[in-house]
């Protein structure tokens, strides 16, 4: 288990863009579900970016709490998820894809985002970049716009590496997963029913695919290999812009 100092010292620098990943990712959900028609979000005053209407205490706050104090463990976390009603949606079946896929878009717009000011601050103070050295320990800015910097700059790169993976994790094929109802939208309506009928075993099917991941390997490679591959892309493409260079 990690020290007590170690996981608050992590919770400092990702707390923030963990709940801004999150929220939003919710938010975007209820945005589009308005614009197609379904104002159900917005009358149960859900369509905010107040983090209060949609913190939902184990999902955002305790397991994530618990997934930094077992090392190697996975890092997963939730929002309290947005209702939405097909029924009052312009063209149920397009529109609830087109909502399913706001989330994981929104996520990949942060993360983008969060590259592109980490760039800007790394081109203002290149020092802030010794912050993780050769050798893999820390190490801190000797100027003071470094050390102001640097706190921003560590939030950023957490919050690619979030938003990735946020994003990764619901594109998994699973209802209730953003990937699983994107899935059941563009099925035909035969097998699109057939794979509704998993939704209520959703969560139990991916409890059981964490648990036997050590041999499926499919957890790991999302959680682990796509995530870091995906973010370092990100990150270098948004370094290599900011220096004029591309990767």
């Amino acid at each position: 288990m990690n020290s007590l100092p170690h996981i608050l010292h992590t919770i400092s620098y990702m707390a923030l863009p963990l709940l801004f990943a999150m929220v939003l990712h919710e938010y975007a959900h209820g945005w589009v579900a308005y614009r197609c028609g379904d104002s159900t979000a917005k009358l149960q005053g859900r369509l905010t970016m107040n983090p209060l209407a949609h913190i939902d205490p184990f999902g955002t706050i305790i397991l994530p709490l618990i997934c930094l104090a077992i090392p190697g463990g996975f890092f997963l976390g939730w929002a309290k998820p947005v209702p939405v009603d097909p029924r009052c949606m312009h063209q149920p079946r397009r529109d609830m894809a087109l909502v399913a896929a706001a989330g994981p878009a929104m996520n990949l717009a942060l993360a983008i985002v969060s590259a592109l000011l980490f760039a800007i601050l790394l081109s203002i103070e290149p020092t802030i970049g010794d912050y993780w050295s050769k050798s893999g320990e820390t190490g801190s800015p000797d100027t003071w716009r470094g050390k102001l910097l640097l706190p921003i700059a560590v939030m950023a790169v957490y919050s690619v590496l979030i938003n990735v993976l946020l994003m990764l994790f619901n594109l998994l094929p699973l209802p209730p997963l953003d990937g699983g109802r994107i899935l059941t939208s563009l099925l035909p309506p035969t097998a699109a029913m057939a794979l509704m009928r998993v939704e209520p075993y959703g969560m139990f099917i991916l409890m059981g695919l964490i648990i036997l991941d050590p041999q499926v390997h499919l957890i790991h490679t999302v959680t682990g290999t796509l995530t870091h591959n995906l973010s370092n892309t990100i990150l270098s493409t948004a370094i290599g812009l900011g220096t004029g260079n591309t990767p």
